[in-house]
Formats: C-alpha cells, sequence, structure tokens
C-alpha cells in the first residue's frame, strides 16, 4: 500500500511504481521531456518529501522549490515549469493569490494544489484563479505522480472528497436558481452525458474507460467534443455550465 504524505521519509517508496504507473508509461510510446514541476510549500520537510518521491519517477522532474507564494511567481517566471504543484495557505502571499500571477507570468504552466485545506471556499476560489488541480494531503505518493501526468496531459484533478462537496454546491445553485435559459443549451449525446456524468464526479480518463468499457482515446474525444459543443475551455467549466444549465441531475 503506498504511503501517504505526512511526513514522506525517503524510503516511503520502496517498489511503489506499481503496475498501472508502469503500464501507463509503457502506452506513451517513445519517451518523451520529464514533465518540469516546481514544489511551492511552506513547510521544508514537505517539500523535501516531495522531491524525494517525485525524484524516483523518470518522466518527472523537479526544477525548483519555494516556499511562498510571491517566490513562487518569481521562480515561475524564471523557470517555466510545466507543474506548479502548491500549498494554499502559505505566508506573505497564499496560493490562491499567486495562481493569477503565475498564469501571468508563466501561461503555459498548469497549477495543481495540493493542501491540507478541504473548505469549499478555497477550492472554488483555486479553480476560478486557474488551478487545475485540487488534492488533499491525504492523498497516496503515488497519486501525487499520477495527478502531475495527468494534469500534463490536459486533463483536470480533483480528490473525490471535494469533487462530492462541489456536486453539492451545484445542486445547491441549481435549487436557489430558477431563471429561464433565454438559449436553449446545445444537445449532447447519451455517451457525452454519460462521460459528463463521471466526470462531474472526479474521475479521469483511465478511470471513465474502465468504466464505459471504452478506450481512453474514445473518452479523450468525447472530452474534446463536450467542450466544443459547449464552447468551454476545461472540464470543470463543462461540469458547472452542466448543473447551472440542468443537463445533468445529480440527485
Amino acid at each position: 500500500m503506498a504511503d501517504s504524505f505526512g511526513p514522506v521519509t525517503p524510503g516511503a517508496r520502496d517498489g511503489g511504481r506499481g503496475a498501472a504507473s508502469a503500464d501507463a508509461r509503457e502506452d506513451d510510446g517513445p519517451r518523451r521531456e520529464p514533465i518540469r514541476v516546481l514544489v511551492v510549500d511552506d513547510h521544508a520537510l514537505f517539500r523535501r518529501g516531495l522531491e524525494i518521491v517525485l525524484a524516483q519517477e523518470e518522466d518527472i522532474e523537479v526544477v525548483g522549490e519555494a516556499g511562498d507564494g510571491a517566490e513562487a511567481v518569481d521562480k515561475a517566471a524564471d523557470l517555466l515549469p510545466d507543474i506548479v504543484l502548491m500549498d494554499v495557505r502559505m505566508p506573505r502571499r497564499g496560493g490562491i493569490e499567486a495562481c493569477t500571477s503565475i498564469k501571468e507570468v508563466a501561461p503555459s504552466a498548469k497549477i495543481i494544489m495540493l493542501t491540507i485545506s478541504d473548505e469549499e471556499a478555497d477550492l472554488y476560489d483555486a479553480i476560478k484563479a486557474g488551478a487545475t488541480g485540487y488534492l488533499l494531503k491525504e492523498i497516496s505518493t503515488d497519486e501525487v505522480s499520477t495527478a502531475i501526468r495527468a494534469v500534463a496531459d490536459g486533463q483536470s484533478q480533483i480528490s473525490p472528497s471535494m469533487a462530492a462537496k462541489l456536486l453539492t454546491e451545484f445542486k445547491s445553485m441549481i435549487q436557489r436558481t430558477d431563471e429561464k435559459r433565454l438559449v436553449p443549451a446545445p444537445r449532447l449525446t447519451d455517451r457525452e452525458l454519460e462521460v459528463l456524468k463521471l466526470v462531474a464526479t472526479g474521475m479521469n480518463n483511465r478511470d471513465i474507460a474502465k468504466e464505459l468499457f471504452i478506450s481512453e482515446n474514445t473518452v479523450k474525444n468525447h472530452v474534446r467534443n463536450i467542450l466544443e459543443k459547449l464552447q468551454l475551455h476545461s472540464r470543470m467549466e463543462a461540469v458547472v455550465y452542466a448543473m447551472r444549465e440542468k443537463i445533468l441531475e445529480i440527485r
């Protein structure tokens, strides 16, 4: 069983590469450049633990670290990382506030919040500020590297417990809003609705493919079609839109 964060030790991942992780890399085909990661957390020991864990992944490279949001913005501008793995609450400047600035100085960087905060407000603010993922520090070490790869490939990642809170909030929002749509919502196919419902639960493309007995590439195509039909840019926006427009019924 993979270790969870708190604390991570140098020997925490004996044999922890996992068959699923190895298979994912084999399926990738030709070797590509490592995913360049900037680690941002105000606890030096936690940063060091992440570096030790991620150093064991051949396709991930930690290129820098920062102890607060202000330093993170400077490092992001200098290093132009692929992924910024960042805590929410830090001194001087918090992670959510830093999100917007990082997107300005390093537009291609994708931000994953890795935090102990399970507050809905932090989740919503992080998404609005441009975060692509929101993970709780209770997740296992294996899940961190898996999330980094998924986000680097264009997916959104969110801890299941936080996804459930999102759905609860969306349902409440729908119940409070009885305004009629002025423009009919674009029609999604039955399969697209199935995919969107699974996206709404926080599942990634691989898990959706297994659930629906289709290929991962087919799932990617469905997600792309959904975003094009709804004229949106991210999976998270699609879920919010679907909830608001009552395309999905969450019971």
